[in-house]
């Protein structure tokens, strides 16, 4: 089934500034599945069919907060406009900025956990602390920009106690959810939007979209937001506050491996007796109904839905670009710098089904993100770890080292979407759940 496009500007386009029928809009329709679904996660979570558990105004105002810590001015200037235009308020704009500047850092922060990462890294970690703001944002509005703060800057560190404050804050676990998955669906659309911004500049091409042209775009937006959530604006009756469910029971992977692992949430999963075809085809993929994560994420089945739809065609488009062993690479290499254990595992472990060398792989897991291996390799994992630090220092040695590693558009594309894919997969696992020991 193909959603209807609510919102008929790209949202990537433009924020990047790609012309159409340029190098890089050409390369992006060769993977046309990830820009639709791309395009389709920001309308699932930024203009959603039901906004009862996440109103347009938080999830506007979280976008703002994530887009001034990324230091991303265009996104800045969007999701800025966005809040305004979803009744965020006069005096609360200018508020979270100065709060996301207050907050704002060097990441990923935190501490690996695994035995074969020595290189952990301490940071400074956020909370609403003068009671004006804390006033003027809400209890449940402050809970949600400390764990985008988490989550953004602080992925190793996040943990099953952070998920409980949401919930003694007002939030319910499927709101935990949709929130979790708007934070991390941003951390993948502002370095995809870096990237490509950056090819534009590497070639001297001129932005197609002003700075001063999204502000309009954010109010088409807010009006096509307003009336596909319809009643669904109202904010949900406050109900008591859900309890944390119990720790689960984990055997702690003690490396970043190879092997195959096992995950398991900290939150309810939703009950396979309350799904209905809408959850099952947000699946995608039926089985899934057997998997305790995709089980969780349904509780959000539109953003679900699209969010494998893009990564389905960021890593499994093999019409030319990227080798998938290269692309998993980029994946493995995000996981390993982020910290999460799971996906690196999952991915180094597909890069070795892919063809790449596995004890080459098994190097970068043991060694870490500076382990030197080829030059083509260590150009594409240079980039990655460019593309993944927050904010992204992705840019033109960058790009000149892969350009002389023999990548063109398409591969650079690939490159630029792998990595950034897994700044959203690995947020998603971190902050919901945890690995064990299959």
């Amino acid at each position: 089934m193909t959603l209807p496009a609510f919102v008929h500007t790209d949202i990537i386009a433009a924020l990047t500034g790609i012309s159409p029928g340029d190098a890089l809009d050409r390369a992006r329709d060769r993977r046309p599945e990830s820009k639709q679904h791309a395009q389709g996660s920001f309308e699932a979570l930024f203009v959603p069919l039901d906004a009862s558990e996440v109103s347009l105004a938080e999830r506007a105002a979280v976008g703002l907060f994530v887009a001034r810590l990324h230091e991303e001015p265009e996104a800045v200037a969007f999701y800025g406009a966005l809040l305004r235009e979803t009744g965020g308020g006069a005096g609360l704009e200018p508020l979270i900025v100065a709060e996301a500047g207050r907050a704002a850092g060097q990441g990923p922060y935190g501490a690996f956990r695994a035995e074969n990462a020595p290189e952990s890294e301490a940071g400074p970690e956020y909370s609403v602390a003068s009671v004006e703001a804390a006033y003027a944002l809400g209890d449940r509005l402050s809970a949600a920009l400390e764990h985008a703060h988490m989550l953004v800057l602080h992925p190793r560190d996040a943990d099953r106690e952070r998920l409980g404050r949401l919930l003694d804050a007002g939030w319910s676990s499927t709101g935990i959810v949709t929130l979790s998955q708007l934070i991390s669906f941003l951390a993948f659309q502002l370095r995809v939007a870096h990237g490509l911004r950056e090819l534009r500049e590497s070639v001297g091409g001129a932005a197609a979209t002003r700075a001063e042209d999204l502000p309009a775009l954010a109010a088409d937006v807010a009006a096509v937001a307003r009336e596909r959530a319809g009643a669904s604006t109202e904010q949900a009756p406050v109900a008591a506050a859900e309890a944390l469910p119990a720790a689960p029971r984990v055997d702690e992977p003690a490396r970043f491996t190879q092997d195959v692992l096992g995950w398991k949430p900290w939150l309810e999963p939703l009950p396979v007796a309350e799904f209905t075809e809408a959850h099952y085809d947000a699946l995608v993929q039926r089985d899934r109904v057997h998997m305790p994560y995709f089980r969780l994420l349904a509780r959000d089945p539109e953003a679900l839905r699209e969010r494998t739809l893009t990564d389905l065609d960021i890593f499994f488009n093999t019409d030319a670009g990227l080798p998938r062993a290269e692309r998993e690479l980029a994946a493995a290499a995000a996981s390993r710098f982020n910290g999460c254990v799971f996906c690196a595992s999952v991915h180094s472990r597909f890069a070795t089904e892919q063809g790449a060398d596995r004890a080459e792989v098994q190097r970068l897991l043991d060694e870490g993100v500076g382990a030197r291996i080829s030059t083509r390799i260590d150009a594409i994992v240079d980039a990655t770890v460019a593309l993944t630090a927050t904010p992204p220092r992705f840019g033109q040695p960058q790009i000149s080292a892969l350009r002389d590693v023999g990548l063109a558009e398409l591969e650079l594309l690939d490159a630029i979407q792998a990595g950034a894919f897994f700044n959203w997969a690995n947020r998603l696992m971190l902050s919901i759940g945890e690995p064990t020991t299959a």
